[in-house]
């Protein structure tokens, strides 16, 4: 058997790739160093936590928030002519339907607001209307803190 060592392949500039490719897109984009390999213990620091997936109380109550953010806050109604709606509106408004998220979220907040400003507390309409506005959102902001520790 015969093994040609010649290969006849011609000597090719370097440069001339660089001119091809320029004149194919004249504007290229900048070319952008690679960062340093990052050492294996920078690289557990920088890794991102895991995203947090909301329970259906927490979605609830965020949802409601943002509810009353959005529409606004009422006192001695359940929907205000302009769209403002209670604590308990918001509640079912986020919730859809009375399901056991919405059941377990005007628990919770009961239970917050019952906390924070006595036991005798009954029910969340009652509660609502002999608040002013910081004192309700206090209520809801803590809920949903409870509830995201819980992940519920």
């Amino acid at each position: 058997m015969t093994t040609r060592t010649e290969t006849d392949f011609t000597h090719l500039d370097q440069n001339l790739y660089a001119k091809a490719f320029q004149l194919l897109d004249p504007t290229p984009e900048p070319v952008v160093a690679a960062p340093a390999a990052l050492s294996p213990v920078s690289v557990i620091v920088a890794a991102a936590p895991p995203a947090h997936r909301p329970g259906p109380v927490e979605k609830t109550l965020t949802d409601a928030l943002a509810f009353l953010d959005t529409h606004g806050w009422a006192k001695h109604r359940l929907i205000h002519p302009e769209g403002a709606r209670c604590s308990i509106g918001a509640l079912r408004a986020a919730a859809g339907a009375r399901t056991t998220a919405y059941r377990d979220a005007g628990k919770l907040l009961l239970d917050e607001a019952r906390r924070q400003h006595g036991s005798h507390w009954k029910a969340i309409p009652a509660w609502n209307d002999a608040h002013a506005g910081p004192q309700v959102r206090s209520v809801w902001e803590a809920a949903i803190q409870r509830a995201h520790q819980q992940n519920i």
